[in-house]
């Protein structure tokens, strides 16, 4: 699949999952833009993903996503050098073992994970009409399933716990992807979701030790981790579909509570609130 002429964003694309989907992007010929906080660590990941891949169209630009104002500098920032988005793939994350605030105030997993991407992908979203047809991927996981959108405490104020932050915003992830589709059909924009496997990156970092040994023995690769998200950002077979959740390259019945249209909606208007968008 040829993807010459196409411009693609990714977030987290400087380590594990999000680097192999760079590496696959740019060995395909896109404009690949590194969305990346670590500009040092970037700029290394760009000079290799370009010798790799012999592609010179890859970029580095400046995208804390801790910060919302950072987020928003970034759009402008991008809305100003390119004039098309292909492609965009909300692939960066976080999993944090005690609460943390982001520099907004806001519990760190759920402003990473959801608030982020959704904001991003707000602001992009007039650039990606203009460039239809186009794709948004967002990166979720099969943690949906136990997870509660606790409208009531959102941010783990009350009772904080890894586990349910971490899978309300995967929770988060599908159901943002579900309400955005529908408030797309006919643009020619699709947007789908995907559990990448469970994959021996960083992200896992915060398990102890021991734990981690055994758990690696069954993880699976970057590579392998980075197949469904390649395959929705390039495969032909679902330029037409759209909000669904894939696992494996298929589309994947989601929990209950992923398909309830009106907790899609109160979320969506949750977010706006949060970010006065």
């Amino acid at each position: 699949m040829s993807l010459a002429g196409k411009v693609c964003l990714i977030t987290g694309g400087t380590s594990g999952i999000g680097k192999e989907t760079a590496r696959a992007m740019a060995q395909m010929g896109a404009h690949v833009i590194l969305a990346a906080r670590n500009l040092d660590l970037a700029a290394s990941v760009k000079q290799e993903l370009t010798t790799d891949t012999g592609n010179p169209n890859i970029d580095v630009m400046l995208c804390d996503f801790v910060s919302f104002a950072s987020i928003m500098t970034f759009a402008k920032s991008f809305q100003a050098k390119y004039d098309r988005l292909h492609i965009l793939i909300n692939n960066a994350g976080l999993m944090e073992r005690e609460r943390k605030v982001s520099r907004d105030g806001i519990e760190l997993t759920f402003a990473v994970n959801h608030l982020a991407p959704f904001l991003l992908t707000k602001l992009l979203l007039p650039m990606m009409k203009a460039s239809a047809p186009a794709r948004i991927i967002n990166v979720s996981s099969e943690a949906h399933r136990s997870g509660v959108i606790n409208f009531d405490d959102l941010e783990g104020k009350q009772n904080y716990n890894i586990w349910r932050a971490y899978s309300q915003s995967k929770l988060a992830n599908i159901l943002f992807t579900r309400h955005l589709a529908t408030m797309l059909r006919g643009t020619g924009v699709t947007v789908n979701c995907l559990h990448p496997g469970v994959v021996a990156t960083n992200f896992f970092r915060i398990i102890p030790a021991p734990v981690r040994f055994f758990t690696d023995l069954f993880m699976l690769t970057p590579e392998k981790g980075a197949e469904t998200t390649i395959y929705l950002a390039s495969s032909p077979s679902v330029e037409s579909v759209t909000g669904e959740y894939f696992n494996k390259k298929k589309i994947s019945v989601t929990s209950k509570l992923a398909q309830d249209a009106d907790t899609a909606e109160r979320l969506w208007r949750v977010s706006e609130q949060y970010l006065s968008v």
